[in-house]
């Protein structure tokens, strides 16, 4: 039966039609395809050679680097499934998961083993001769290089369904502990088949990859580029500065960026200098975790002046969901756009589960070819996330009349202050308004009048005088924006190290909660 080939399989063929062209650079390598797939085949066999087969699992722990590329490539090509997890996560964190996943082998970057040596002993699937380490050599790890140098560099034989499993990725456990995403190969390929077509990317498109590898994001929009035949520039997500990532999308002549309105906010603050950089040769950019207020994207929009902004919404879970359209921007602000091509997959349901008209507000289900297979060992969850076939992440939104879709806010979220429901979202938009503003979150506390009180907590833009805004210049900007009600009864300032965020930027609510309340 005829099939399309996952990454790995594809990447044989880039390899052979593309043999002399860029596929892998950073700071300090380049390989063509033809090179690089040499480096994954060995690395295959290396694998193998520990034992590891199909459905077996390995954990990487690192940051963005053209190794942890070349392991989702190489566990692609032999079924072996890899275990990305978040390199700002502490030891505990780390433990829960390896041992959750089952991790039978273990690679971790050279500057992150500290984390890893105090858990070893309590890492019971991996005995102690299956700890890689990526970089300079670290006594208790076998050197990364060595470990693939000498082996045969032919393609793998190993028989791979588009259904298998591929990543196990686990969700950020803002609530409780992580939950392991189960994905196949399949759900990624019609990403990169779909997305590809629907964005308009092709081979010539040289895309730099900021956004953390161990995330849906990466997997889907740098990924998507190898798959096509395209190159990919490799950054760390830890070592993102603004400056910089200007400085290689004019060395380079980047053609694609995927970033988070935090990165955003970042590039459009630099100084003069840096503003003058030729970034021309960027012809579409992707923000995706949070909603871009009107403001920067007329800003985003300047600032790259031969650039198409696309707004994509998903989850671990859903994977790819919505895309809002370059020529949508500035009509149908706020919204996370339509449906992908070829695709039907949204509901807005009410809590019997029966659909909404538009305009109203229920929470959003998807059923599409990227949605994710279940939960790890976790049978009762999935089932729980799920309504006759249809994945809810807890997002809540609704549908207008010309059929676009808007996130209203997180369930998790909601405020209920005197009985009525206020979403964060939207009096973060109108705080966001303020000049001096370079983010907020609000949160609902607990208090005796209203039940709940609005508290939003604010940061402000870098260089600005902490002195010269107060609360009473946030609480204008929500003055004609906002019912009274929907007003926040209090305002934090902090500094911007200081508001808590998972590793793709997302703002944590919770954690905000956690802290402020008595």
């Amino acid at each position: 039966m005829a099939h399309w080939m996952n990454l790995g399989q594809q990447f044989k063929v880039n390899a052979r039609r593309y043999a002399r062209k860029l596929a892998l650079k950073d700071q300090r390598r380049s390989y063509t395809y033809a090179e690089a797939n040499q480096r994954v085949n060995q690395l295959a066999h290396g694998l193998k050679g520990l034992g590891l087969s199909r459905g077996d699992k390995i954990a990487v722990f690192m940051d963005n680097c053209i190794e942890i590329i070349e392991l989702y490539l190489a566990t692609a090509k032999t079924g072996i499934i890899i275990v990305p997890i978040n390199f700002r996560l502490v030891g505990p964190e780390v433990e829960y998961i390896v041992n959750n996943a089952d991790a039978k082998a273990m690679v971790v970057q050279d500057q992150l083993t500290d984390v890893i040596d105090p858990i070893k002993s309590r890492l019971s699937n991996i005995p102690a001769n299956h700890y890689v380490a990526v970089g300079s050599e670290v006594q208790g790890y076998m050197a990364y290089e060595k470990f693939i140098a000498g082996n045969m560099d032919d393609e793998p034989d190993d028989t791979v369904a588009p259904s298998d499993t591929w990543i196990l990725m686990y969700t950020s456990g803002t609530t409780g502990k992580p939950k392991g995403v189960i994905r196949s190969h399949e759900s990624h390929i019609s990403f990169y088949l779909i997305n590809g077509l629907d964005m308009g990317f092709n081979n010539s498109d040289y895309c730099m990859n900021v956004m953390p590898l161990c995330h849906i994001n990466s997997t889907f929009y740098t990924f998507l580029f190898l798959y096509l035949g395209g190159s990919v520039y490799v950054h760390p997500a830890l070592a993102f500065r603004a400056p910089e990532v200007l400085r290689i999308v004019e060395a380079e002549r980047i053609t694609f960026i995927s970033l988070i309105p935090t990165h955003y906010n970042l590039i459009l603050n630099v100084d003069e200098e840096n503003r003058r950089r030729d970034v021309g040769s960027i012809r579409k950019l992707l923000c995706s975790s949070a909603p871009v207020r009107r403001k920067m994207k007329r800003e985003i929009m300047d600032f790259f002046p031969n650039a198409e902004l696309y707004e994509g919404y998903g989850s671990t879970e859903a994977g790819s969901v919505t895309v809002l359209q370059p020529e949508d921007q500035m009509v149908k602000t706020g919204s996370i756009g339509r449906e992908l091509l070829g695709t039907d997959f949204i509901k807005i349901l009410d809590k019997q589960g029966k659909e909404v008209p538009a305009g109203e507000v229920g929470e959003i289900y998807s059923c599409g070819p990227t949605l994710f297979d279940e939960y790890y060992k976790l049978p009762e969850k999935t089932a729980a996330s799920f309504k006759d076939g249809w994945f809810s992440a807890g997002d809540m939104g609704m549908r207008d009349e010309d059929g676009y879709y808007y996130i209203v806010d997180r369930k998790d979220n909601m405020i209920i202050t005197g009985g009525e429901n206020v979403y964060p979202s939207e009096v973060e938009e109108a705080i966001g308004s303020h000049e001096c503003v370079f983010d907020c979150a609000c949160i609902g506390l607990p208090d005796e009048k209203w039940g709940e009180k609005i508290v939003a907590v604010v940061t402000l833009k870098e260089g600005v005088d902490e002195n010269s805004v107060n609360a009473a210049d946030i609480q204008s900007c929500c003055q004609e924006k906002l019912a009274g009600y929907k007003r926040p009864k209090e305002i934090i300032f902090i500094k911007g190290n200081e508001m808590p965020r998972t590793t793709t930027g997302k703002i944590l609510h919770r954690k905000l909660k956690d802290r402020y309340t008595n």
